[in-house]
């Protein structure tokens, strides 16, 4: 019989030498990493992470009407405050996963929370927009660092049998940071918009102190050196010039030479910057990853959902307080059911993915996130808020059994020493879907509405204007809503594009036969397989039955994907 070779992580869980009845490792606080608990702690670490990263999303954007009145700021330098820091998180979270798998994982995780408490501390001081954008960008580059290691850490503390569970209770806290960051951010807001993005401090310092405790390094570093400055170069200046010219054009014309220059650059620079990662030796992307069928459609439905869901809250916000003309706290509450749908179903749904596959789950989740944005297209003005309410809950919902199932498998389709990278390429395509999202959005509903209307319904100050002078706002809202309605559905088949594989019967023997051994390579979301040998893959089709994934455990690959 030819037996497996264990894998780093494998050997560490299970070697004698290291016992796991040991609950401490040297007089340390928390357990060691072969100790059965430890990714019940690790995964406490990533869950704060999310917390602090989706309440702070929640709380700045529901202060945005505020922000503008107090810092005298243009519609366009107000959406940058957002675009800016979603920019540095996107185009340098390939970089940071690239670092954390040099120099490790934890280091790079506990750094992000220091950054990013130092930069939120800064933000809270800016004297103008212009201060308060370089803040943001601070805490976008810290944030990156927090992305591109949570799943990571995630992906190499808990089996690949538990991975959707894992995944799952990430985005749970996730959504309940977005409970909990519209209300929190109107409460701020009505002490002081400084408050907004002070109130990150304790919680960052917080995260820094618990990483640090509790974190192991499991996984060893990577044996390829260097970095790509002239590819993330390339990349930064070419999704800028992309943003730049999208988010201006509505508000200033598609004529404007900073839009045509903009467009221009990303034009260039974007497919230069595909070109300068496939000739590098140590590139910023490493697309040889996108071989593996699973993984490149699984990001590619990431980036989808990103474009299709990220800018409803950005949307909704100004539709209550500005159309509606509610309070930012009462506006904060209404936004409640868009996160209570995903705190309700994201847990249900990394379980279902653990037992049964995440490829039909994902898909069904774009489109059910696809019913919610064509429902949103019957509101008005005056429309009564249960309906509202509801189309947000079923967005929530949608997007709950999307995520956590399709992250689990885009990580568990990686070796263990490319997670790093691996959660680097995730969160670059969801950003990147995100800051584009909000770019399309902005030009849709800015385009063809009077500049007095935009700034009433973007300040906040819309109450006292008719229906009929919010009608072109409302109009614009739902030809967007359609544009996200389409592009989910286009999710939905993304999802179903993902290779089917053949699950082998549960072994009744102690040690595998041969057969058996091989076909536990072949697995969809919760596993880090490869694809089967042909010899295997036949003799297990014709030992077991049909399913989109292989639920059972497998050894992580130890060499590259495709």
């Amino acid at each position: 019989m030819r037996l497996r070779k264990e894998s780093p992580i494998e050997v560490r869980r299970a070697s004698p030498s290291r016992p796991a009845t040991n609950p401490t490792q040297g007089g340390r606080f928390g357990v060691a990493a072969s100790h059965a608990g430890y990714k019940w702690w690790a995964l406490s670490c990533t869950s704060l992470g999310m917390l602090l990263a989706a309440t702070n999303s929640g709380t700045l954007i529901i202060a945005l009407p505020d922000l503008e009145r107090s810092l005298h700021a243009s519609l366009l330098a107000l959406v940058w405050v957002i675009l800016a820091y979603l920019i540095a998180a996107t185009v340098l979270v390939l970089t940071a996963g690239r670092l954390s798998d040099l120099f490790g994982r934890k280091r790079a995780y506990v750094a992000g929370f220091v950054v990013f408490a130092l930069a939120s501390l800064g933000a809270g001081f800016s004297s103008g927009v212009t201060v308060l954008i370089l803040w943001r960008v601070l805490q976008g580059t810290a944030s990156a660092f927090l992305f591109a290691n949570a799943a990571a850490l995630v992906t190499d503390a808990f089996p690949k049998r538990q991975l959707g569970l894992a995944m799952g209770a990430n985005t749970m806290v996730a959504a309940i940071g977005l409970v909990l960051g519209p209300v929190l951010g109107g409460a701020l807001v009505a002490i002081s918009w400084h408050w907004v993005f002070w109130f990150n401090v304790p919680l960052a310092l917080v995260g820094a102190a618990w990483g640090a405790l509790i974190l192991r390094e499991l996984a060893k570093p990577d044996a390829v050196r260097g970095y790509d400055v002239l590819g993330t170069s390339a990349f930064l200046l070419g999704l800028t010039g992309l943003v730049l010219g999208v988010s201006r054009g509505g508000l200033s014309g598609w004529n404007d030479a900073v839009v045509i220059g903009g467009l221009a650059a990303a034009f260039v620079l974007l497919p230069a910057w595909v070109l300068i990662e496939r000739r590098s030796r140590a590139p910023m992307l490493d697309l040889t990853v996108f071989k593996n069928r699973l993984f490149a459609a699984a990001t590619a439905a990431a980036f989808i959902n990103g474009l299709a869901r990220f800018a409803l809250m950005f949307l909704f916000v100004f539709y209550f307080q500005g159309a509606q003309g509610n309070s930012p706290i009462a506006a904060g509450i209404k936004l409640i059911p868009l996160a209570l749908g995903m705190l309700l179903a994201s847990p249900l749904a990394g379980i279902h993915a653990d037992r049964h596959g995440s490829r039909a789950l994902a898909a069904a989740g774009m489109l059910v996130s696809a019913v919610g944005l064509a429902g949103m297209t019957t509101l008005a003005v005056h429309t009564p808020y249960w309906q509202s309410g509801l189309w947000l809950l079923i967005v929530g919902v949608g997007s709950g059994m999307f995520n956590s199932p399709n992250t689990a498998a885009m990580m568990g389709t990686v070796p263990a020493h490319r997670r790093g990278i691996a959660a680097g390429a995730r969160t670059l395509l969801q950003n990147t879907g995100a800051v584009l999202s909000i770019a399309f959005v902005l030009a849709i509903v800015t385009s063809a509405v009077p500049k007095a209307t935009l700034f009433a319904v973007f300040s906040g100050l819309a109450k006292g204007l008719s229906a009929h002078k919010l009608a072109p706002f409302i109009g614009n809202m739902h030809v967007a809503l359609w544009v996200l309605t389409a592009t989910s559905l286009v999710g939905s088949v993304v999802c179903l594009l993902r290779p089917r594989h053949v699950s082998a019967p549960p072994a009744r023997d102690a040690l595998p036969r041969p057969s058996r051994a091989s076909a536990l390579g072949a697995r969809d979301g919760a596993g880090n397989g490869r694809a089967l040998p042909a010899r295997a893959g036949a003799r297990s089709q014709r030992a077991g039955a049909h399913s989109d994934e292989d639920r059972t455990p497998s050894p992580p690959l130890s060499g590259r994907i495709g």
